[in-house]
């Protein structure tokens, strides 16, 4: 088949960043955990150091070779905006301090590639996923987001390593 690969895909959130792994070995893909990191503490930069600690565990629990983050937009909430976008650092920030290949995507392109409809609702995607990962227990919606996430990479990723691999035997 393709080459295997694991990608952890996160779903960003200062209160609540959702996370799931994923095996894809060309189109089969498999569960291999998901879950949500709750941030602790009383101030910003407390919340911000639980994430990273909690999500850095998460890293080095599954080992996985690619990362995929949800791209967030800004909302009429200035201030709420800001702290996502905080929490949106730490999500990649921890990817990168693994040496992990990342790749973003954009809410409604998670959505298309998983259920076919970029305005999906929230349902639909996890009904979609419990499709594609039989047998998955998904732990709530924000980790449900991030598995889709994952799903939504491995798609991309094996379209990117087809073409790639297209222009090498090509250009031998």
């Amino acid at each position: 088949m393709g080459q295997a690969m694991r990608v952890l895909g996160i779903d960003p959130g200062l209160r609540n960043m959702g996370w799931g792994v994923i095996d894809a070995d060309g189109s089969r893909l498999s569960h291999v955990g998901n879950g949500i990191c709750h941030s602790v503490g009383e101030d910003l930069a407390a919340r911000l150091l639980s994430l990273h600690e909690q999500l850095t565990d998460v890293v080095a629990r599954f080992l996985p070779d690619h990362a995929a983050i949800e791209q967030t937009f800004v909302n009429k909430d200035g201030a709420g905006t800001l702290k996502l976008g905080q929490a949106r650092g730490i999500a990649l920030l921890v990817p990168a301090q693994a040496g992990l290949i990342i790749g973003e995507y954009a809410p409604n392109k998670v959505k298309k590639t998983v259920v076919g409809v970029g305005h999906a609702e929230k349902h639909q995607v996890e009904h979609m996923v419990k499709l594609q990962l039989p047998g998955v227990q998904i732990t709530g919606p924000d980790a449900a987001d991030a598995l889709a996430i994952a799903m939504c990479h491995a798609h991309y990723a094996r379209a990117g390593a087809g073409y790639a691999a297209a222009l090498k035997k090509a250009q031998a």
